[in-house]
């Protein structure tokens, strides 16, 4: 035999007493749950009692298999146990609605006159309600997970094996309690409101970050035991102790995650609608109008007024010909140049930043919209824009070639190159908007409008109508076909009929021709418009748009591309890659990998997304429907990716702008005296404080996502483990880039047109 599985398998601990306690925990419970389901089929049903019994498993497994054995070589192996004994088996027994299962499952005679008088003994009630309160319950958990890894404590449960029991039953017990408000079993009560968990899960996930970032980050070996131990596999001890922390914090996040996305999702989901039966209209009543920001005193004026709009777009009209300016005859070196600095580290987080915070604002003060403007009083379009090319598909194909050549061309260490993509830009609006009306550019053509449209999909702003009544008794439709001195929306998004931000420049024009004061800029919930599917002015239903699937995919699968190809295992492969087939650049290779992820797998996606609907044959979701929905359910995913890769950027290079400006102004003699370069390295820093809000941010992106696509399927799958089965696919999917995308963080990353790169 083997001689690894011979050791393994010499490695179970066959204790009688175990398996006893535990075989005769799941007979008693199978017993009382067979006796109750007859009775309460809704509400114990066949995977309530699989749950429990999995439980049990899980726990066998975590304390008598090798896992135990090994757990004084490896912290990682150690780590994965404790994983399983805190974040696995308790929830899972508590699915299992255990309490009245083991209670009926025991002889009648014992239940009645042996546990009877104990369990209505007043100080019992007491004692459960102290020990169940969720302030109670989430300190067990959160000081018995810290107290048991202090070094002492740690390495006395490592060496003596009866601390070793006590530490391992202090971990299931207070996890046991932890879990219990958040799944809060059946026949129980809330003692607090079941929106509380929310914050309860949400403050565990980031003591947990903290925790784990402590094993990750650590220079030095925290458990000595470890470096004593036989280093098996020419794994060190200090590379053990940050693989333990990884285990313990992706998995945990993602659990914790996983539990607030289902705790959501119960307590927003819809009421059932069954398939077959009539289904109430779409379209929600609007919400009253508060929220507002274009009624606050300052804010509100500059948008609503007709100049406001123009001065930022003139403004960053003059910042742009300053960066073109300096990218043409400035230093050649990325980060001392204007053109290396602004438009790379600050532009791109500052749009990202602006997406999550208020919307679409960034389009009203773009100015590559100042041609629009000008269009309008000197050479303004007549043509309409093709027919054939109205759709995201031309906008598709830009994108991904702007990714590529952003890549292959490293426009980010070449300001040269981005002077003359700047100029282009404004070349080819001034060219479209001069020919075609509707703000064909914008609308169809502009790379950067499509991130931001589809990025404002998960903004807490929109602009909408204030009240439907009012728009209903209109008559002149001002917001669209504009008034004197007023023009109406160009991109032919009418008010009332208008869901969402896509395709929405926030440019105020409909604010300002509505004769009856009823647009705004309002909250919502963010990412309300996809949780369901109504009409949209000017774009339709999304569910029947392959173009703006595909848009938001690439704009997902872009978020991992491009920061993948920053970290030194992928630049690393792909020079060896090159290499060895006689290359004498990577561009070619990168091609291959641009077109594998940014083509080959958005198609295979949607192909397998069309199977799997089309297959599943449910109400008002066909395979095209399912597909394109489900593409933009990751948004939230793919934006939190691009969140983290520019807030890395800017957090090393947050300073270079001083001593580049300082620079810049000395060149055309408004010298502030000499640059002082050491303040690019001034927020270099990152450390785990920055590792953990990027994690944070994309766990974020996860659970949103995931809350998505149970929004997308719930309403027309009848029975929620069907539910669960048909999003298992699409959930695994999205589970497996937030794995990438938290290996991605994890790799050194090169830190691109930036001094502290050299």
């Amino acid at each position: 035999m083997n001689p690894v599985v011979s050791a393994a398998l010499a490695s179970w601990r066959y204790e009688p007493w175990l398996f006893v306690c535990l075989a005769t925990t799941g007979w008693v419970y199978l017993r009382g749950w067979r006796s109750l389901a007859r009775d309460l089929p809704e509400r114990l049903p066949t995977w309530r009692a699989i749950s429990f019994v999995s439980g049990l498993v899980v726990f066998f497994v975590a304390v008598a298999s090798p896992l135990d054995a090994f757990a004084g070589l490896f912290l990682q192996v150690h780590m994965l146990q404790h994983f399983l004994l805190m974040m696995v088996a308790p929830p899972l027994l508590w699915l299992g609605l255990p309490e009245l299962p083991l209670l009926h499952g025991l002889p009648e005679r014992l239940r009645r006159d042996g546990l009877g008088p104990f369990l209505r003994w007043p100080v019992l009630h007491r004692v459960r309600a102290f020990l169940t309160h969720p302030v109670v319950c989430w300190l067990a958990f959160v000081v018995v997970t810290w107290v048991w890894h202090v070094p002492g404590l740690y390495e006395k449960a490592l060496l003596d094996p009866f601390w070793h029991e006590v530490e391992h039953a202090s971990f299931f017990f207070g996890s046991l309690l932890f879990w219990f408000p958040v799944i809060q079993p059946w026949p129980s009560t809330s003692t607090w409101s079941r929106w509380t968990m929310v914050p309860y899960l949400f403050l565990a996930s980031l003591q947990a970050t903290a925790f784990s970032a402590l094993f990750v980050f650590s220079g030095r070996v925290l458990y000595p035991a470890y470096e004593r131990a036989p280093r098996l596999g020419g794994l060190s001890a200090l590379e053990d102790q940050r693989i333990a922390g990884a285990v313990m914090w992706v998995p945990g996040s993602f659990v914790l995650l996983t539990a607030t996305m289902i705790l959501v999702a119960g307590l927003l989901a819809p009421r059932l609608v069954r398939p077959g039966a009539p289904r109430r209209p779409t379209a929600a009543p609007r919400r009253p109008a508060d929220g507002d920001i274009l009624r606050w005193p300052v804010v509100g004026a500059v948008l609503r007024s007709r100049s406001g709009g123009l001065v930022l777009r003139s403004a960053l009209f003059v910042l742009a010909m300053v960066v073109v300016v300096d990218g043409f005859f400035g230093p050649e070196m990325s980060p001392m140049n204007l053109a290396g600095v602004l438009p790379w580290t600050y532009w791109r987080p500052f749009v990202v930043i602006g997406l999550l915070v208020a919307g679409n604002l960034f389009c009203m003060a773009c100015p590559f919209m100042l041609p629009r403007s000008v269009g309008r009083r000197l050479v303004a379009g007549s043509r309409p824009w093709p027919s054939a090319l109205r759709s995201k598909w031309l906008a598709v194909g830009l994108l991904v070639t702007y990714l590529w050549v952003y890549e292959v061309f490293a426009l980010w260490d070449s300001p040269w190159w981005t002077a003359w993509v700047i100029v282009g830009y404004f070349g080819g609006a001034l060219v479209v908007d001069g020919i075609f009306k509707g703000a064909s550019f914008c609308k169809y053509v502009c790379p950067i409008g499509q991130f931001n449209f589809v990025g404002s999909l998960v903004s807490p702003l929109e602009v909408r109508t204030r009240s439907l009544a009012v728009c209903e008794a209109c008559s002149t439709q001002d917001c669209i076909r504009g008034r004197q001195g007023a023009p109406g929306c160009d991109l032919d998004l009418f008010l009332p009929a208008k869901v969402g931000n896509l395709d929405c420049t926030f440019c105020m024009d409909c604010v300002r021709a509505c004769p009856h004061d009823n647009v705004g800029v309002l909250a919502r919930f963010p990412a309300s418009e996809l949780c369901t599917d109504p009409p949209r002015a000017s774009v339709g239903r999304l569910g029947g748009r392959w173009d703006v699937a595909a848009l938001a995919l690439v704009i997902v699968f872009g978020a991992f591309l491009n920061a993948a190809g920053m970290v030194e295992p992928v630049v690393g492969e792909l020079q060896r890659l090159s290499t060895s087939l006689g290359l004498s650049s990577t561009a070619p290779v990168f091609t291959a990998l641009v077109l594998l992820a940014l083509v080959v797998a958005p198609c295979v996606f949607a192909a397998a997304a069309h199977w799997w609907g089309a297959r599943l044959s449910l109400p008002q979701l066909d395979g095209r429907t399912l597909a394109c929905r489900l593409a933009l359910a990751l948004v939230p995913l793919g934006l939190a990716m691009w969140a983290d890769h520019f807030l890395l950027h800017f957090v090393n290079g947050g300073a270079t702008a001083l001593p580049v400006g300082a620079r810049a102004l000395g060149d055309v003699g408004l010298g502030v005296g000499a640059p002082d370069w050491s303040l690019s390295h001034a927020m270099g820093a990152t450390g785990d404080g920055l590792m953990s809000l990027q994690i944070l941010i994309l766990d974020l992106g996860l659970l949103a996502s995931l809350y998505l696509g149970w929004r997308v399927v719930r309403p027309s799958v009848e029975r929620f483990g069907r539910a669960t089965g048909v999003l298992a696919p699409w959930a695994t999917f999205a589970s497996l880039l937030f794995v990438i995308g938290v290996w991605i963080l994890f790799q050194p990353m090169e830190m691109r047109g930036m001094l502290m790169a050299g």
